[in-house]
């Protein structure tokens, strides 16, 4: 390893599979499913939606912030941290896309009707829903907080901003990752795009249709080999990498059709970590069940891994959680790497023969140390992290 590893030194998960790691790898163990019609809010879009669970006592009106809590408190309780007084030397750094600022439609309605005087308590959620500042706040990180909005790749950038402050000597540690809620905004966005299927979604499976919407929070105590010594903390086997970034260019909504920017990404990311495309051992997709996606995706891992490329895409059990995937992707391949086992990828029954690979079918047992996760976003956006495990 070199000087500059980025260790886990814990994680925090919560969306459909459950609340925690534990109950995240038991349901992956069973092979759950667990999507259904939206249960939070009235809408005529049938569409299954794999929602998480969450406590009763949480707010309707910042359940992002609720889902993110629950995954950090989860993180910092395994990497024996306190949840509040963390100081300046911990920085804050998430992604998403709804944060808990789409949460005030009917003030936006009240304030379009000069016959009613909408609460402005709505303009002050507002203002204070910036996801990072809200959490450093609330656990007293005093270090750089910074909210990563840059779609569906959010929560993969924002762990690799992380990995660069820790690297720079920024900060000794930082809680970073992704959150995301189900929200009749992008509910009703991605309708109009025509990409959500009817049914469940099955990523890379010849008769997909499309995508179905999640949520949940996946959150990475990321810590230097420095600051957990100086806390007395054991060295965690887990690390961060490498992380590669590339813009297609392309398409507002579409991917490039030769998947280059998404080479480009993870060959920058395997450049990063010092690691050849032979040491990845396994690669947890971005996978939409989008046709175009699912297509460019498996082409480029072709191109890049061969034929024999072993590959999932674990929407198949989360939906897909936009700005929070990439943090709930990375920490679900971290649990891979730390188990040395990944599930069959749901949904997956038809091999497309426009596709020169085929994910997981059965649960496959995992023996070596690096594996990679990719998300892919609007904007022709493209991230890639290499997490890795310590071979003794």
């Amino acid at each position: 390893m070199r000087d500059s590893t980025v260790h886990i030194a814990g994680l925090g998960i919560v969306s459909a599979l459950g609340q925690g790691a534990a109950s995240t790898l038991q349901a992956l163990e069973q092979g759950s499913v667990r999507a259904g019609p939206i249960a939070l809010f009235d809408t005529p879009l049938r569409k299954p939606v794999f929602q998480a669970p969450v406590p009763a006592s949480a707010t309707p009106s910042s359940r992002t912030f609720d889902l993110a809590m629950i995954a950090v408190a989860e993180a910092l309780d395994q990497a024996g941290l306190p949840r509040t007084g963390l100081g300046e030397r911990t920085g804050v750094c998430l992604g998403t896309t709804v944060a808990c600022q789409l949460n005030d439609l009917a003030f936006y309605t009240a304030y379009r009707n000069p016959a009613e005087d909408p609460d402005m308590a709505a303009a002050d959620r507002y203002l204070n829903g910036n996801l990072a500042e809200a959490v450093a706040r609330a656990l007293g990180a005093a270090g750089p907080a910074v909210t990563v909005v840059n779609a569906c790749s959010s929560g993969a950038d924002a762990v690799g901003v992380a990995l660069h402050w820790i690297r720079s000597g920024l900060c000794d540690r930082v809680l970073a990752g992704g959150a995301d809620e189900l929200n009749r905004i992008p509910l009703c966005g991605f309708h109009s795009l025509g990409i959500m299927s009817d049914t469940v979604c099955c990523p890379f499976d010849r008769d997909r249709r499309g995508l179905n919407l999640g949520e949940g929070a996946g959150i990475l105590v990321l810590e230097s080999a420095r600051s957990l010594a100086e806390r007395g903390a054991t060295l965690p086997a887990l690390f961060v990498a490498g992380y590669g970034a590339a813009c297609d260019a392309h398409h507002l909504t579409a991917p490039r059709p030769d998947g280059s920017g998404l080479e480009t990404a993870i060959c920058l990311a395997l450049r990063d970590a010092d690691r050849a495309p032979e040491d990845v051992v396994f690669t947890n997709a971005h996978g939409t069940a989008t046709p175009d996606n699912d297509r460019v995706e498996g082409a480029t891992l072709a191109r890049l891994f061969g034929e024999q490329a072993c590959f999932l895409s674990t929407k198949g059990y989360t939906g897909h959680t936009l700005g929070a995937a990439g943090g709930i992707e990375a920490a679900l391949t971290a649990l891979g790497l730390q188990e040395e086992w990944i599930p069959v990828s749901a949904g997956f029954e038809n091999r497309d023969p426009d596709i020169p690979v085929a994910p997981t079918v059965a649960r496959t047992t995992i023996a070596g140390t690096a594996a990679l996760s990719t998300s892919l976003a609007f904007g022709g956006n493209n991230a890639a992290l290499i997490i890795e495990r310590s071979a003794d």
